[in-house]
């Protein structure tokens, strides 16, 4: 109890509620070899790190995140949080952040899957002519309300998320229902991707609002993740997660769009009964 407690009174901060609400996978690149170079915006932004005045531009998400086919599978992960920084301190320090720092080199593992989903595209209509929908699509797809709950459980406890579910009128929206009765509502709202064969990297910016009654809690969440493909078992990424102040909060115009908190993830994922690549760092 005293630990959920604690993990809900930090949510403000970005440390554990992000992990709740989406997937995040980070985990520092050249473990056993440098991937492939990307050049574009997602790249230049991840180089310019921690030295960041703004979200990143995004198209607006609709649907699904779709990724690369090698995530599809079950996979044991392993989730570090590697930094923790106040960009504005002292002048502005979210709630929870200091909580959130002895967090740090602390691994938490856990379970997730991504599995092939068919995708039903858009159905556009034309005056006067009847159109029919276009063959379903396939995309690998994470299974988020899965992912949650077994990451809830590993970073707040047995028993702690009551329930995970995605809004049926809009798949952007992911519900986490807590033993104690908050409510945690994430909602993707842009996105960005770059990619090479065996690279991938995205961004995604976040509405949350989380509801512990009567305080209502609004904030914006960037996730910046840096994949690469160590070998057909071994997914390795580097992840950075910044929290923005909402327009509702008091100190929004001081913060004037920039993070107030930014957290530095290292994850590894490892299809289960794997051995670590025997793969030198050149």
């Amino acid at each position: 109890m005293r630990k959920l407690q604690s993990a809900l009174q930090s949510w403000r901060s970005g440390g554990w509620r992000l992990r709740v609400a989406v997937l995040l996978l980070g985990l520092s690149l050249g473990l056993w070899t440098r991937p492939p170079v990307l050049a574009g915006p997602l790249s230049d932004r991840l180089a310019a790190f921690p030295n960041w005045d703004a979200p990143p531009p995004g198209k607006v998400a609709q649907g699904e995140l779709i990724y690369p086919d090698w995530f599809e599978g079950t996979w044991q992960a392993t989730s570090t949080l590697r930094q923790a920084l106040a960009p504005l301190a002292p002048e502005i320090v979210t709630p929870g952040f200091e909580n959130n720092r002895q967090l740090l080199d602390q691994p938490v593992q856990f379970t997730v899957r991504f599995y092939n989903q068919r995708l039903a595209p858009p159905l556009k209509a034309q005056r006067g002519i009847t159109q029919f929908p276009a063959p379903a699509l396939q995309g690998i797809v994470a299974d988020r309300r899965f992912n949650s709950v077994s990451l809830g459980k590993a970073t707040l406890g047995e028993g702690s998320v009551r329930s995970v579910s995605i809004d049926p009128e809009d798949p952007r929206r992911l519900v986490t229902q807590f033993r104690q009765g908050q409510q945690l509502v994430s909602e993707s709202r842009e996105r960005a991707t770059e990619s090479t064969p065996q690279r991938w990297m995205t961004s995604e910016l976040f509405q949350q609002t989380f509801r512990s009654p009567p305080q209502i809690y609004l904030n914006r969440v960037e996730n910046t993740t840096d994949y690469h493909q160590v070998d057909s078992r071994h997914i390795a990424a580097r992840q950075i997660t910044a929290i923005y102040l909402s327009p509702q909060d008091p100190d929004f115009f001081r913060a004037r769009n920039r993070p107030v908190a930014l957290y530095q993830y290292e994850l590894m994922l490892e299809k289960p009964g794997s051995e670590s690549p025997d793969r030198p760092i050149p």
